[in-house]
């Protein structure tokens, strides 16, 4: 199969004519092998508009979902993010392409340990995994210019907007446990500022400040 051109069909019918703009973005999707982060038997549709099964009941969000909340971060390449769900660790891949560092938190050892062997073999020195409870955000490497989260939460943990630096952006799927919009939230001065985007279905986010298992 011809990945590259099957990435490159990917953002020509599913992100540019659904506003995707960021050059930056796009050049980023049209590299990772998102195909790698997938059993070898979900190959034949790694890039067809959908989120697929990655095990342990998660899923590789479906590329569009992927495009627009690393466009709505507005990175510039210099950025020190804080993901909540590494999942498959694509998306911690596109992050990686466009920012300086990426940390990544995960609570199923599996899945973070499959992430790591697939990052590590496409060589992003610049994501750091950890297993854990993401809701309570990774305090010691804060503050953070970016932060992620991509799973359905009730709304932005606390801890996480705690570790927002001030002028910081950050994105989620916020909402009803089947049910949520995708929410920019900046950071401020103090205040909190909240966008509201595209409706989304995202897996929940279990942990202390979201939903329990």
């Amino acid at each position: 199969m011809d990945f590259q051109n099957l990435r490159d069909l990917m953002v020509e019918t599913q992100l540019i004519p659904r506003g995707i703009k960021d050059k930056r973005v796009l050049d980023a999707m049209r590299k990772v092998p998102r195909h790698l982060f997938l059993d070898e038997s979900q190959w034949f549709r790694a890039y067809d508009d959908m989120a697929l099964p990655i095990g342990e009941g998660q899923t590789i969000s479906q590329p569009y979902m992927v495009a627009i909340m690393t466009e709505l971060l507005e990175l510039k390449g210099d950025e020190k993010v804080l993901e909540i769900g590494t999942g498959s660790g694509y998306q911690a891949a596109v992050l990686a392409e466009i920012s300086r560092e990426v940390y990544s938190i995960e609570r199923v050892p599996s899945l973070s340990e499959r992430a790591s062997k697939v990052l590590k073999s496409l060589g992003y020195e610049n994501v750091h995994l950890r297993v854990g409870d993401g809701t309570l955000g990774w305090p010691e490497e804060s503050p953070f210019d970016r932060i992620i989260i991509t799973a359905a939460c009730p709304e932005i943990p606390a801890p996480l907007i705690e570790q927002l630096k001030d002028r910081g952006m950050a994105v989620a799927p916020v909402g009803e446990r089947f049910s949520q919009v995708l929410l920019r939230l900046k950071k401020k001065g103090g205040e909190l500022i909240e966008e509201h985007h595209t409706p989304c279905v995202f897996v929940p986010l279990i942990g202390k400040y979201g939903w329990k298992d």
